[in-house]
C-alpha cells in the first residue's frame, strides 16, 4: 500500500464530506434539541450544557495530540517510505491517549458527590440525580476522550469520506436512539447519557479499527518507541499550551455562569450557545479539509500553491459563515421561536444568541491564519496571544457577569474575538506569507463582511411585525440566499469559479 499525495481532487471531495458530516450532525441537533428539552426540561438539558462545557475544558489534557497526529499523518502522506515510524507514532500515542482518558474518567467519578452539591445549582432535579448523571459523564467520557485521537489520525490520512461517512452514522444513532429511549424508555438525564456511553463504545472501538487498517503496511510490527515522541514534543507541547489557554478563553463564561446561576438560567444561555455551535462545526468542516493540505504543501516546500488555497479558503470560510451569522445575529428570536416552538425561551436566549453568534463568526475568520501557523508548526505566536487575552478576559467575563448576567458574558466573548483578529492576523502575516496581510483584510474579508452585514441590515428593517411561521421562514431564507449572493459576487476566488461554472453550462446548451 503506497500513500498519494492529496490532489486538488482529493481536497474537494474531503470538503465536501466533512460539509456532509457535519450539516448531518448540525441537522440532527436542530431535530433533537427541542425533543430533549420538551422531554426533559430546559433545567436538565442545564446538565448537558454542562457536560459539553466540561468536555470542552477537559480538552487541555489532550496535552495536543490530536491535532499533532493529524499533522504528522498529513506529513507522512506525502513520505511513503516512513511507514514504519508512522505506524510506531500511532502506537506509542494511542497508548498514551487510552491512559489519559481512563484517569479523567477515573478523577471525574471521584469528584461527582462534590460537583453535585457544591458546583451544579440544583433545581427542580434532585442532588441524588445530579449525582448519578455525573458518575455516568465520568464512564462516557473515559470511551469519548480517545475518539479525536482516531479522528485526527483518519483526516490527517485523507479519509474523510470513511471519517464523515460513520459520522453521520454515528450521529443519527446517539441523538435519534437518545430521542429514542427518552419518549419510550424514561425521561430523565440519566437514561440519555447511558444512551451515549453505549453508543460511544461501538464508535471508538471501530474508528480504531479504521485507522489501523488505513495505514500503510510496514516491514514489521507496530511498536511503541518514546523516540517519536520525543521528535515531535516541541510542536505537541506548543499546541498543549494554546489548547489548554483557549479552552479557557472559550469556556471560561460558560463555567461562570453555570457556578454563578440557576441550571434553568444556564439552559437558556446553553441554547443561546448553540448557534455559534453550528458556525464551529462549518469552519471545523473547512479546518479538518484544509490543515492536511497546508501541512503537505509546507512540507512540499510549495509556497505559491499555498497562498491560492490559502485565499480561496479564507474567501470560502467567508461565504459559509458571515451569511448565516448575520442572518442569525439579526434575527435570534425568530430563528429560536421557530426553532423551540416556545416562546419564553426565544425571548430568554434570543438577545444573548444574537451577540455570541458575531463572536463565534469572528472566531470562524482567524481559523485559516491559526491552520497556517500550525502548518509550519509555529505554536509560540499563538501560545503567546492566548496567554495574554486570558489574564484580560477571565475578570472580565466575571465583572460582567456578576453585573449584567449572562448577557455581559456575552458581550466579554464578542469583544475577545474582535481583540484576538486584531491582533492575530497581523503577527502571523509579519512571519508567513509576509506579503498577504492587506489582500487577507481588504480583497478576502473586508468586502463580504461589509455587504453581507448591509443586505442582512436592510432585511431586518423590511421584515416588521408578526408573520406566521411560514411566512417568517420564507422571509428569513430570502434574507440568507441574498446575502450568500452578495458575498460571493465580491470574493474574487468564489466569483470567478460560479462564472467559469455558469459559462460552461451556458455553452452546453447554447
Amino acid at each position: 500500500m503506497r500513500w498519494e499525495p492529496k490532489s486538488v481532487t482529493s481536497v474537494k471531495l474531503g470538503l465536501m464530506a466533512n460539509f456532509a458530516g457535519t450539516g448531518w450532525a448540525a441537522l440532527m441537533q436542530i431535530v433533537c434539541i427541542p425533543l430533549y428539552i420538551k422531554f426533559m426540561g430546559i433545567e436538565a438539558y442545564g446538565l448537558i450544557g454542562f457536560y459539553l462545557v466540561l468536555q470542552a475544558m477537559l480538552q487541555v489534557l489532550d496535552l495536543g495530540l490530536s491535532p499533532t497526529i493529524n499533522r504528522e499523518m498529513a506529513r507522512y502522506s506525502v513520505q511513503p517510505q516512513k511507514a514504519d515510524e508512522a505506524r510506531d507514532l500511532v502506537r506509542t500515542l494511542e497508548v498514551g491517549y487510552w491512559l489519559i482518558g481512563l484517569v479523567i474518567g477515573a478523577a471525574l467519578l471521584a469528584s461527582s458527590p462534590w460537583i453535585a452539591t457544591h458546583w451544579i445549582k440544583a433545581g427542580t432535579i434532585s442532588v441524588s440525580s445530579i449525582r448519578q448523571t455525573v458518575v455516568i459523564m465520568s464512564v462516557l467520557t473515559a470511551f469519548q476522550w480517545p475518539v479525536s485521537f482516531y479522528q485526527g489520525g483518519l483526516l490527517g490520512l485523507n479519509r474523510q469520506v470513511l471519517f464523515n461517512g460513520l459520522a453521520i452514522f454515528f450521529s443519527t444513532l446517539s441523538s435519534g436512539g437518545a430521542v429514542l429511549v427518552l419518549w419510550l424508555v424514561s425521561r430523565t438525564p440519566q437514561v440519555f447519557f447511558m444512551w451515549l456511553v453505549v453508543v460511544n463504545v461501538v464508535k471508538v472501538v471501530l474508528l480504531a479499527i479504521l485507522l489501523w487498517k488505513s495505514l500503510p503496511e510496514a516491514s514489521r510490527p507496530s511498536r511503541f518507541d518514546f523516540e517519536r515522541v520525543r521528535s515531535i514534543w516541541h510542536f505537541a507541547a506548543g499546541m498543549s499550551g494554546i489548547t489548554m489557554f483557549s479552552l479557557v478563553l472559550g469556556q471560561a463564561d460558560k463555567v461562570i455562569l453555570s457556578k454563578l446561576f440557576s441550571l434553568k438560567v444556564f439552559g437558556y444561555y446553553t441554547v443561546a450557545g448553540v448557534f455559534g455551535a453550528g458556525l464551529v462545526m462549518i469552519v471545523s468542516s473547512v479546518f479538518n479539509t484544509i490543515y492536511p493540505r497546508f501541512s503537505a504543501l509546507v512540507a512540499r516546500g510549495d509556497e505559491q500553491a499555498l497562498i491560492r488555497l490559502y485565499h480561496q479558503a479564507t474567501q470560502l470560510m467567508l461565504l459559509l459563515i458571515i451569511p448565516p451569522a448575520a442572518v442569525l445575529a439579526l434575527f435570534p428570536v425568530e430563528v429560536l421561536q421557530l426553532w423551540t416552538g416556545n416562546a419564553e425561551i426565544a425571548r430568554s436566549a434570543g438577545p444573548i444568541a444574537s451577540v455570541l453568534v458575531l463572536g463565534a463568526a469572528l472566531n470562524g475568520l482567524m481559523f485559516l491564519p491559526y491552520t497556517l501557523q500550525l502548518a509550519y508548526g509555529w505554536t509560540t505566536i499563538g501560545l503567546k496571544i492566548t496567554i495574554f487575552l486570558t489574564f484580560i478576559v477571565l475578570p472580565a467575563i466575571w465583572f460582567m457577569a456578576t453585573r449584567y448576567g449572562p448577557m455581559g458574558a456575552a458581550f466579554v466573548w464578542l469583544g475577545l474575538q474582535a481583540l484576538n483578529m486584531l491582533i492575530g492576523v497581523p503577527l502571523t502575516h509579519q512571519r508567513l506569507l509576509r506579503h498577504e496581510m492587506m489582500r487577507w483584510f481588504f480583497q478576502d474579508v473586508g468586502p463580504s463582511l461589509v455587504v453581507v452585514f448591509l443586505v442582512a441590515g436592510l432585511g431586518r428593517a423590511l421584515i416588521t411585525g408578526q408573520m406566521s411561521p411560514w411566512a417568517t421562514s420564507i422571509a428569513l431564507f430570502v434574507v440568507l440566499l441574498a446575502a450568500l449572493v452578495a458575498a460571493a459576487s465580491v470574493a474574487p476566488a468564489i466569483r470567478g469559479r460560479l462564472l467559469t461554472k455558469l459559462s460552461s453550462l451556458w455553452l452546453d446548451y447554447a
